[in-house]
């Protein structure tokens, strides 16, 4: 089981605009990852915050039209990681997390058995999961646009000795940058 931090950010480091939207994101021309299928099938759970789920829900309108979250998650489980009561898609199997990512991790790793965890988003969340000693690989897909503020891609100070390139590739606009995380120390 690896935890991946999978998402994608501008050039100036910001997943998200000052009103938390990934609009910016969509206006981006793209052709989908070939290997997008692949990393989704060693996926067994997802992980988000509650700020990534809740645009999510909003922008693809998944409470009036459930059908469509499998199009985007499949049967997999999604744990949030949340402190509020939030709306759930008919159908989806969604969980709801209290507390810190360190004290969720036996059940996350017990949920996903041999397969991958994939925290969807936010960048603080997945900061939680490398402060925690969990986050194994970060995977960014860095788009042709600038934001001025917004939330970070990782809000961490990681120095190059945690993060080694294993591989970049193009996919239309975006540029795929693989790292995997090397333990502290």
């Amino acid at each position: 089981m690896r935890v991946i931090y999978n998402t994608a950010t501008s050039i100036s480091g910001y997943i998200a605009d000052e009103e938390n939207s990934l609009a910016w994101l969509f206006a981006v021309e793209s052709e989908s990852q070939p290997d997008h299928e692949a990393f989704l099938a060693g996926v067994s759970v997802l992980v988000s915050g509650s700020t990534t789920y809740e645009w999510v829900l909003r922008e693809e309108d998944l409470l009036a039209h459930p059908e469509k979250w499998p199009g985007y998650y499949g049967d997999r489980p999604m744990l949030v990681f949340t402190t509020r009561d939030l709306p759930v898609p008919a159908g989806a199997d969604v969980r709801f997390v209290r507390g810190p990512v360190a004290d969720a991790l036996p059940a996350i790793r017990q949920l996903a058995g041999d397969g991958d965890v994939w925290v969807v988003g936010g960048g603080d969340l997945a900061g939680q999961f490398l402060d925690a000693g969990a986050l194994d690989e970060v995977q960014v897909s860095v788009a042709p646009a600038a934001l001025t503020g917004g939330a970070p891609v990782l809000p961490r100070r990681v120095g190059p000795d945690r993060l080694h390139l294993r591989d970049v590739q193009r996919y239309g606009q975006f540029a795929h940058l693989v790292y995997d995380v090397r333990a502290a120390g």
